[in-house]
């Protein structure tokens, strides 16, 4: 292995099992009300009786079965078994189907819609742990929801996803994933994670109608989504398809380059993975407009060219990984030095080395951001767990490929 990268894989896996999965299993466990706590705040204050939201508690349950998969540590299969108990009991519809969007500290629903971005991470949580334990009924769940997905939410006129529905499973007005967010009837960011909860429950459960489905999703990105002139990413659409922002996700370009890929791997099309490989290509240099010296990749660029160059947690993650895939898919140099960079900066800056995990971001003058969470709705241990999976993986297959210089 290059010895650069031989390095970065062993930094990746002291990162995960040293610091994020530790901080987790330690300080964020709720024993008296069960599942996991809701909120730290960024100075490392506990708030115990915070709301406990779907997606925080779906990527928990994802971070620890992928942990035991990979690593076969048994401490992460008691966790995977936590989660997933915590989320079987407490976040699933048991009238109307489907999962609950947050639930007080004390078990008791407080918002009960169906954003369909949350349904698609329950689905990929629940695959994941099937695959980690062969426990058939999660897998049995998981397909559960990618039925009710397709069954609720799937346009059948115009193609697509809808964005949110009533506990009913009626169409909301306000269809938001959150404040900052544009009122749109079908999002870039739900799309991505539908593929990816598709891409994970197709690899154990080939089924001809959901292979149909993930192929519909690659042709939508490929289609709709990515913007032909600029190959960035379009982010909210109305119902027909017609963009509705300017706004430029340098984070959702990088991990749309790396999740198309790997959705279209699955469906084993070499043909499909061709045009792909060039679109995930196209894509990930696009997002390199975000690079900055450091290494780090900036937030986002605004409809009116304004560039938030704030260091998120989340684009960090996803920029290293999708800079290794480009490297697998080229052989280029450039981008694997670009990966390394990249992770340097995170281990130097966005690493709690004191408190662990990561912090919300580091602000645009070099300042940590301590106003945001350090574990809460939004900040899970996804991004970051699966990033460090990604690169043991990925160093590792691209020693075996030998891949050339």
């Amino acid at each position: 292995m290059l010895p650069e990268l031989k390095k970065l894989q062993s930094q990746a896996r002291d990162e995960l099992v040293g610091n994020i999965l530790p901080f987790w299993s330690n300080r964020m466990v709720d024993m008296q009300h069960g599942g996991f706590y809701g909120r730290m705040s960024g100075e490392g204050q506990l708030e115990e009786k915070a709301e406990k939201g779907g997606i925080l508690n779906a990527r928990i349950l994802w971070t620890f079965s992928e942990s035991y998969h990979q690593l076969k540590d048994k401490s992460y299969l008691n966790m995977a078994r936590h989660a997933h108990e915590n989320i079987l009991t407490r976040f699933f519809d048991k009238e109307f189907g489907g999962t609950y969007w947050k639930i007080g500290h004390n078990s008791i629903p407080t918002d009960t819609k169906k954003q369909i971005y949350s349904q698609a991470f329950f689905t990929y949580a629940l695959t994941a742990f099937f695959n980690a334990t062969g426990d058939r009924s999660s897998l049995d769940k998981a397909i559960q929801l990618y039925t009710l997905i397709e069954d609720k939410s799937f346009d059948t006129k115009r193609n697509g996803y809808l964005e949110a529905f009533s506990r009913e499973w009626n169409l909301l007005d306000d269809m938001r994933l959150s404040a900052k967010d544009n009122n749109e009837k079908k999002t870039t960011n739900t799309h991505l994670h539908i593929l990816e909860a598709y891409t994970c429950l197709f690899q154990v459960w080939k089924d001809k109608k959901l292979g149909e489905s993930l192929r519909n999703l690659i042709r939508i990105f490929l289609d709709k989504i990515i913007n032909p002139q600029t190959k960035h990413l379009r982010l909210f659409f109305d119902e027909d398809w017609n963009s509705k922002s300017l706004l430029i996700s340098y984070g959702h370009d990088i991990e749309a380059s790396w999740l198309l890929y790997e959705a279209a791997r699955a469906l084993d099309d070499p043909a499909l993975l061709k045009t792909v490989r060039d679109a995930c290509i196209a894509l990930s240099d696009a997002a390199m407009e975000g690079l900055h010296e450091d290494g780090s990749i900036a937030y986002e660029k605004d409809d009116t060219g304004h560039i938030d160059r704030d260091r998120h947690w989340w684009p960090q993650a996803e920029a290293v990984v999708g800079l290794l895939n480009t490297y697998e898919l080229t052989g280029n140099k450039l981008y694997m030095t670009k990966a390394i960079h990249c992770w340097n900066y995170i281990t130097e800056h966005l690493t709690d080395h004191t408190r662990g995990e990561w912090y919300w971001s580091i602000r645009a003058d070099g300042t940590i951001n301590l106003a945001d969470d350090k574990a809460g709705f939004w900040k899970c241990p996804y991004h970051n767990a699966r990033a460090c999976m990604e690169i043991m993986q990925r160093c590792e297959r691209i020693n075996s490929t030998n891949i050339s210089m």
